[in-house]
C-alpha cells in the first residue's frame, strides 16, 4: 500500500488550498506560491485533479476507479464524483470530529479502532450508506487519544449525527453537493479525464 509522505503545508502551498480543509490550523510562515505565467486549460484541469486526490488522501489509481464507478452512476459526474470521495469510511470518520485530521482519520480506520453496524471495518474506502453507525470500539474508547478527541468541539455537517459522549455518529442522508465544502471544481476534473 502506497502511502502520501508530501510535507502537508508545502504541498498546500502548491496547490492553493487552505489547510485548514485539511484539519490543520497552524500558522504558515511563508506566503502563497505565486506564478506570474498564465495556467494552461490542461494545467488548470490536472492541479483540480490533485487538489482533490490530496483533500482526500486518494492516490491516483483508486481516484480514477472512483471516477469511473461515478461515471455510471445516474445524474452529474462530477458531483457523483465528490459525493464518494466524501462517504469513504476515513472521511466521515473525520467529518464526524472522531480525528483531527483526514489522514489520522484513516491510520484509526486501518488500525481497526470502528465499527459500522457493530461489525470491524479497516477499510478506509469503505463507501458508508445513510443509515450506518460509525462507532469506536469499546476497547479504544478508553484510550487517551478518543477520551481528548471527545472533549473537542467540531462542527458536523447536515447528513450527519454525532454523539460526542458515546463517540459515535450516524449517516442521516447521502450529503448534496451543496453540503460538501471542499474546495474544488470537480467540472475540470470531468474535463480533464474525458479527454
Amino acid at each position: 500500500m502506497s502511502v502520501n509522505r508530501d510535507p502537508i503545508l508545502k504541498r498546500c502551498r502548491s496547490l492553493q488550498i487552505d489547510p485548514s480543509h485539511l484539519g490543520i490550523f497552524k500558522e504558515s510562515k511563508r506566503t502563497p506560491a505565486r506564478s506570474n505565467r498564465k495556467m494552461s486549460e490542461y494545467g488548470l484541469q490536472l492541479r483540480e485533479k490533485q487538489r482533490a486526490k490530496f483533500i482526500y488522501g486518494v492516490q491516483e489509481k483508486q481516484f480514477r476507479n472512483t471516477f469511473d464507478k461515478a461515471s455510471k452512476k445516474k445524474g452529474i459526474t462530477g458531483e457523483n464524483l465528490l459525493i464518494m470521495l466524501e462517504k469513504r469510511l476515513d472521511n466521515v470518520v473525520y467529518r464526524m470530529g472522531l480525528a483531527m485530521t483526514r489522514r489520522e482519520a484513516r491510520q484509526l480506520v486501518v488500525h481497526a479502532h470502528f465499527t459500522v453496524n457493530g461489525k470491524k471495518v479497516n477499510i478506509p474506502s469503505y463507501q458508508v450508506k445513510p443509515g450506518d453507525v460509525i462507532k469506536v470500539k469499546a476497547k479504544s474508547a478508553s484510550s487517551p487519544k478518543f477520551q481528548e478527541i471527545k472533549d473537542m468541539t467540531v462542527g458536523v455537517p447536515e447528513w450527519l449525527s454525532v454523539d460526542r459522549d458515546k463517540l459515535e455518529g450516524t449517516v442521516l442522508a447521502d450529503p448534496t453537493r451543496e453540503q460538501i465544502d471542499t474546495p474544488v471544481e470537480e467540472h475540470l476534473i470531468v474535463e480533464l479525464y474525458s479527454k
